[in-house]
Order: C-alpha cells, then structure tokens, then sequence
C-alpha cells in the first residue's frame, strides 16, 4: 500500500529545483515533534516542505515522506495504517501538506502523535483560524507554529540576480542605512527590480510558465471559497458577499477608511457582519487591518489594505496611485514583526509605539518633522533619516 506513496515522494523530491533558499528554514527547531507551517495561499507551502525533505533527507532511506491530504486515500481510510506502515520501513519524519483538509484532521494528527512516540509531523495549514472550539484543541497547545510569507524584496531581488543578500533589524535600516545601502548597491541595483516586484514578485508562482495575473486571482478565489468558507464553516450563499467586499476595499484608493456603515449597506447585511468577514480577510491574508494607537479588532480600523502589493494590481482597482502601492508596501512588510498603526496624518505610520515613519515621493515637497523618519520612493539612494522604501524590503 505504502509503495505508490514512496514513489511519489521521490519523484516529488527528486524533481524540486527550488527558485531560492527560504530564511525560514533555519529559523525552525526541526527536533520539535509536531512542527506547523502557516500561510496564505501561493506563498510557496508545498515547496517549501519539499525542499525541507531534500534538504535534510537522502529519499532512498524511506526515513522522511511527504503526502498530500488531497489524495482520496487519506478521506477514505484515514492516516492511522498508512502511518503504522510508514514506520514498519523505517519512518521517521511524516510531511502531511494542507493537513487541514482531512476529517477531523486535529484528532487524527493527535492520534498518530500518541502511538507513535519517536514519529516527528510536519504540516501546512492555511492562515485561517478555525472557530473557537477547533481553537481550543490538544493539537494547539503542543504544536509549534512558524509562518511563511510570501517572497520579500531580498528573496526576490536573490532570486533574481544569484546574489545571496542578507537581512537587517529595522533598528540596523533606521540608524546606518548609508551602510546598508554601501553593501547592496555595488552588488545589484534594486531600482531594476523594485516595480517587477511590486506588480508579480511577492508570489513565487510568478516563476512558472502561466498568466500571473490569472493564477494570483485563482489563488484569491481559493482563498475565499475554500479557506475562509471551509474554516469558518460559512455558507455558500454569502460568498459573492465577501467578494464584493473584497473589490469595493480595493475600489478605495488612498482614502482607505472604510465606512462601515455604507459597506453594510450596499452588501444588505450588517454592521458586525462586516466587521466579522474584514477579520476573516485579514486571517487569508488578503487584507491587512491598521488601527490608531491603541486600537484593536472589533473596533473599526483606520485603514484597510489590501496584503501585497500584488493584490492591488491583480484586482485592476481605480485609483492605483505610487503612493497607494508605497503605503500598502510598508504595512506589508512591517506588521509580521512590529506593530503598526496609522497617525492621523496621511502617510505617517507609528511603528512599535515609538517610531514615526512618512511614506512620501522623492520629489514631493514636504515640511520636514525631525521626529519622522521618511521613506522614499522614486529614488534608490538616502541618507540620514530619508531612506529608500525598498530597502524596508530587507527586514525579512
């Protein structure tokens, strides 16, 4: 039975040729035995655990297998005999991708977790949370969680060019970016690259041979139709409503408050209601929320963006603006290890509760705050506290 499974896996390995390192590989204690890898959909999961298998195992030992809980096998009979199998030849680290997909997926790994006490389980799982008894499962409080994102600026400009750039602290890119900036530029100019980036380069899907645009919406679709409905246990009559809620957020432009009473109103439901589908877009990763110091959900957030940089130009919205993608660029990139919240003045974000940081044009003439930070776009150079907004790009 368990044949058909080994050759998949080698032929899976065998034939993975991934595009770049992810960082998020050595950021993993792989010795843990239930091990999670969230994220939305397209940033690059399933590779992800294949390159961890290629990386760290020879495939011919039977020591490491990847399996996908699509395969029919798993709904009809389960993981409890293939793994008994697995283990009879000599496994030792089960990879179950999109583990979320089986029937009650959290008992099963449970399960397998008990019987098998020298079995080591990797599996990915959206980055939708399911609803408060799902929550509150065993599997929660044992399970050691890492996120991947999608590509940063770094991994895409290295995955461009073969250099192997690293990362800096947002501490390091604040105080000495003409440093930062000394150990980049001679390497690459990543005014070639940036705008590619912004339109296609946060998805690794952008490397294979199709319409990006085509697979960056299919993804969103999935994400709404399977992760959101399928977690959050909604009914599929409200779907073309959190669509439409989803376009008219992106139709926003610069002026990104969101009304939550009208968003109410043109989807005829109600004010929680709407507040309950923005919280799940955000969990899918197709929006970020930013709320004033001091602010948190269910409160009403003082801007809505969509994730990435992608979206936006995916989604065709009016109104794309430089500053809009340079905006949406920034909450991007900050909110995975800092705070961020919006000032009530337009383009200052508050990051940590202590930095001020301005998004503004090169060439846009503006009155000069030595409290500010300012980063810059349409230009590939700073100094002092005017730094290029690319290089935001290099915190992970």
């Amino acid at each position: 039975m368990i044949e058909p499974f080994i050759k998949t896996h080698r032929y899976l390995v065998e034939h993975l040729h991934p595009a770049v390192r992810r960082s998020l590989m050595d950021s993993i204690d792989w010795s843990y035995r239930m091990i999670a890898i969230r994220g939305p959909r397209g940033v690059g999961r399933t590779s992800f655990l294949l390159h961890y298998a290629k990386e760290k195992f020879d495939p011919q030992l039977n020591q490491c297998m990847y399996i996908n809980s699509n395969n029919f096998y798993f709904h009809g009979r389960g993981l409890d005999d293939f793994v008994r199998e697995f283990v009879n030849v000599g496994g030792q680290v089960l990879i179950i991708d999109q583990a979320f997909k089986l029937p009650s997926w959290k008992d099963q790994l449970m399960a397998i977790y008990h019987k098998y006490p020298f079995l080591r389980i990797v599996f990915s799982t959206t980055s939708v949370d399911g609803d408060d008894k799902d929550m509150q499962h065993e599997l929660d409080r044992i399970t050691h969680t890492y996120v991947l994102h999608g590509f940063s600026f770094r991994e895409y400009i290295n995955q461009q060019t073969g250099v192997e750039l690293g990362t800096y602290t947002l501490n390091e890119i604040l105080t000495d970016p003409e440093r930062i900036l000394k150990t980049i530029l001679p390497k690459v100019r990543p005014s070639e690259h940036f705008q590619n980036y912004l339109h296609h380069g946060y998805y690794p899907f952008y490397l294979e041979n199709h319409n990006f645009t085509e697979a960056l919406l299919k993804a969103m679709n999935n994400m709404v139709e399977v992760d959101v409905l399928l977690r959050k246990q909604i009914e599929l009559s409200y779907l073309s409503k959190i669509k439409k809620l989803l376009y008219l957020l992106a139709a926003q432009g610069e002026d990104n408050a969101p009304n939550i009473s009208e968003l109410a109103k043109e989807l005829g439901t109600s004010r929680a209601t709407i507040m309950n589908y923005l919280k799940y877009l955000e969990e899918a990763r197709l929006i970020n929320m930013v709320y004033r110091p001091g602010g948190e959900f269910p409160k009403k957030p003082a801007a809505v963006f969509l994730h990435d940089t992608n979206y936006v130009y995916g989604m065709q919205a009016p109104d794309i603006t430089d500053q809009l993608v340079m905006e949406t660029f920034l909450v991007n990139v900050m909110w995975r290890h800092h705070t961020i919240n919006k000032t009530r003045r337009s383009g200052v974000y508050l990051i940590d509760n202590r930095i001020k940081i301005c998004v503004c044009d090169k060439n846009r003439r503006i009155k000069v705050d030595p409290e500010y930070y300012y980063a810059k776009y349409n230009t590939e150079i700073g100094q002092g506290k005017n730094i290029p907004i690319w290089l935001f790009g290099f915190l992970y």
